[in-house]
This record gives C-alpha cells, sequence and structure tokens, in this order.
C-alpha cells in the first residue's frame, strides 16, 4: 500500500502540506503515487575487461552532477548488458543517486539521460506517469532533493534509498503539465545563463593562465621591455622579514587557512583587536605574499597577495610561508609567481616529509629560478596587466554568484506556487 502525503486546509486559496503551504489546487502526492516505475542498474564483472569495450553509455552516481548527460567516463559492451541484466535508458529518463547519501557532495544528486545509456547500481531511473512532466520534477528534486535525503534515507554509517523510501518521497506540484512545463522553463533558461557564466569564467581563467605562463617565463615581453637575465625566487623577497611593533589596541586581521581560496583571493578578513590573538600565530603585513606549507593545500594553489588587508598588520594560520617584497620586487608579481603551474610542480619534488604530511621548504622557494628576472618596472607592468584579468574574472564570478542566488528564490517561489506562470 502506498502512503499518502497528510494536507490540511488552511487559508482561503491555500493548504498546508507536509511541504508546507500550497495553492488549493496544486496536488500533494508521494513518488509511489506519481511514478509509473523505479530501476537501478548494476556493474558489470570487472574480471571480464572486454565488457568495458563497448560503446553502450553506462552512468554512475559521481556523474549526476543536475545535468543532463550525454556521455559517460566508461563504456560497456552488448554482451555486458546482457549477461549483467541491464536495461537501456532511453533519452529524457531521470536519475537520482541513491547510496552514499551521508556525503554532502552526494546528497540529493541527479541527472538527466541525454542519450540512451544504463546506469550502475548506484543510481535510480523513475519513470513519472502523465500527470508529471520529467523536467518539473528534475528542478524538483534539485530544490528539494537534499533535505529529502537527510529526512528519509536510512543507514547509520552509509545512508542509502531503497525503492520502497524513493516511493514515499513526496512531492508538490500544479495539475496544469502547461503550468508544469512553464515552470520548468524558466528555472531551466536561469540554468542555461549560469552554465554560459561557468563556461565564460572557466575560459577567461585558462587564458589568464596562459598569459602568466607566457609573461612571467618571458617568452612574451610587454613592449618597452627587454633583457634575460635569470635569478631566483628568493633575490625578490626577505628571507627573514623583520615583525613591526604594534600597540595592543591596535587593530588587525584574522587570516585562516580556510579564508583563502584556491585561487587566491581572500574570502574573509575578520578585524579584530590585537588582545584577542592567541599566541603562536603567523604575523603578516599588508602586501605581504602568503604560500601554503602544506599538501594538500600547497598543491590546491593555496596563496593569496595581501595588497587588500583591511589592516596594516594581521595574523594568521602557521601553514603559512611569508614572503615580505624587498625595494626590488613588486607583492603581486612574486604572488603570480607562485601561481603558476611551473612552480607548483617543481616544488611538490621538493616536499619534505611523510605521506599526507608533507610541507615546502623555505629554502626550495627562495631557490626557485626565475628564467627571466623581470626589472621592478617590469614586474608592476605584468601585475597590473593580470590583476586586470582577475578583475575580470571576479565581476563574472560575482554575477554568476547572484544569478545563481536568484535561481534559488526562484525555485522557492515557483516550486511552492507562491509565484504563478500560467
Amino acid at each position: 500500500m502506498v502512503a499518502t502525503s497528510k494536507v490540511t486546509m488552511v487559508n482561503l486559496g491555500y493548504k498546508q502540506t507536509d511541504l508546507g503551504m500550497i495553492p488549493e489546487d496544486w496536488e500533494a502526492k508521494t513518488f509511489g503515487e506519481v511514478m509509473t516505475g523505479f530501476t537501478s542498474g548494476a556493474t558489470p564483472s570487472r574480471t571480464h575487461p572486454e565488457f568495458f569495450k563497448g560503446d553502450i553509455r553506462w552512468i554512475t552516481s559521481r556523474e549526476l552532477g543536475y545535468n543532463v548527460i550525454n556521455d559517460t567516463i566508461e563504456k560497456i559492451s552488448v554482451e555486458a548488458v546482457f549477461k549483467t541484466n541491464l536495461k537501456l535508458l532511453p533519452k529524457g529518463t531521470f536519475l537520482i543517486a541513491i547510496t552514499g547519501m551521508e556525503a554532502e557532495g552526494t546528497r540529493g544528486r541527479c541527472g538527466i539521460v541525454g542519450e540512451e545509456a544504463t546506469t550502475n547500481q548506484h543510481c535510480m531511473a523513475l519513470f513519472p506517469s502523465k500527470e508529471l512532466n520529467t523536467s518539473y520534477l528534475f528542478h524538483y528534486y534539485m530544490y528539494k532533493g537534499k533535505a529529502l535525503a537527510v529526512q528519509y534515507c536510512q543507514g547509520t554509517k552509509q545512508q542509502d534509498y531503497t525503492g520502497k523510501i524513493v516511493k514515499l518521497l513526496p512531492i508538490v506540484f500544479p495539475p496544469s503539465i502547461k503550468e508544469q512545463q512553464a515552470i520548468a522553463t524558466a528555472l531551466s533558461d536561469i540554468d542555461a545563463l549560469i552554465t554560459s557564466l561557468d563556461k565564460l569564467i572557466s575560459k577567461k581563467r585558462a587564458i589568464k593562465q596562459a598569459t602568466m605562463q607566457q609573461l612571467l617565463t618571458g617568452k612574451m615581453r610587454l613592449p618597452g621591455f627587454s633583457g634575460n637575465e635569470n635569478g631566483k625566487l628568493g633575490d625578490l623577497f626577505d628571507l627573514n622579514p623583520k615583525r613591526t611593533l604594534i600597540s595592543d589596541t591596535d587593530s588587525v586581521t584574522l587570516i585562516r587557512m580556510e579564508d583563502i581560496s584556491e585561487n587566491g583571493t581572500i574570502l574573509n578578513q575578520n578585524v579584530v583587536p590585537l588582545s584577542l590573538i592567541k599566541k603562536g600565530l603567523t604575523f603578516f603585513e599588508r602586501n605581504d605574499v602568503l604560500v601554503a606549507k602544506i599538501t594538500p593545500c600547497f598543491e590546491n594553489g593555496k596563496g593569496a597577495c595581501l595588497d587588500t588587508l583591511k589592516t596594516r598588520f594581521g595574523f594568521g594560520s602557521t601553514e603559512f610561508h611569508i614572503l615580505r617584497a624587498k625595494r626590488n620586487a613588486i607583492s603581486r608579481y612574486i604572488f603570480y609567481q607562485t601561481q603558476t603551474v611551473e612552480f607548483r610542480q617543481q616544488l611538490e619534488l621538493e616536499m619534505i616529509g611523510t605521506a599526507g604530511q608533507k610541507r615546502v621548504p623555505l629554502q626550495s622557494i627562495r631557490n626557485y629560478v626565475l628564467p627571466v628576472l623581470h626589472s621592478r618596472e617590469e614586474q608592476q607592468a605584468i601585475a597590473a596587466v593580470l590583476s586586470d584579468m582577475d578583475t575580470e574574472i571576479e565581476a563574472l564570478e560575482q554575477r554568476r554568484d547572484k544569478t545563481v542566488m536568484v535561481k534559488q528564490g526562484m525555485m522557492q517561489e515557483l516550486l511552492t506556487g507562491k509565484t504563478r506562470l500560467v
């Protein structure tokens, strides 16, 4: 017997459901009531390598990224499909992840089959009845999937869905397919805008990386500059920068490892009185360059230029090396040198310590060879070019983030019936 969502009449035109207030004419049902079928896949035996040498798409749960899946990481053979009793899912099939739901990255994940495919056992295909539009279901699950998983998944260490549990999941929707489609189209349009911004950001980042590689290695010189004398990164910063004396009444900026993004942006700047700072933290000043000492933070590009520090002085994570520019150097130029692929790859080879606890010696940073030791004036020019690129990328990221917030608001309005489109 299929469970039915409880509905209570509240105000004129609206009713209370397990998922909150919805319009009186909307439906409040369970997945079991609005689906014609549920099916999960399987993994062909790895003892038969030939099973994974075909051209049939085979979707795994890690490929469910709130997306349309047109291709897959692995493909399987016709024999694998036959011997594993897999079902070929048609284009447009809705998929959800059903295992490992305790993980934030997996909980609530879903996708749409873009081209005919099979799946592994960690995915479940849902087939809506005629009263439910698949695109509406997709956006509804994007909105509610994580919350539903927290409430309905079973298990202790590993939380999963079963077919029985999925049938109990609640859903609300307008009875009109036309309205469902209108809601889905509006949300798909803003998804397309977010995707286009993400692609543009990726393109701009790639252009910046290519420009860094050309300018910082001297393969390309800016107009008016020449010379090929090389040197070491340590020629540009003080090895043991002196600590400036400051008063306990001064305010300082607190920077933790988690306050630095992987692209060098300072995410949070907490300004606090010096008297609140614990002993043992690393001291730094505005314009200092931070470089992560430890793996995997170093490998992920963690570091920053503190030229935007809110106060003149700061304290923070002891897991950063502090590079303070000499008179012949520009801080942001040093920062960009520490962000290149070449710098990171070279120093990864020189890390010391055991696996998982490796550290980058400051001496290795100091001895890193620069193909061209640019003059201070050229450093300034290079830093200006790359900073302009950063500003453009940051503006696009802010626009993307605002669009994501707008989408969240739209989902809350449209998928609860607060705003009607037809």
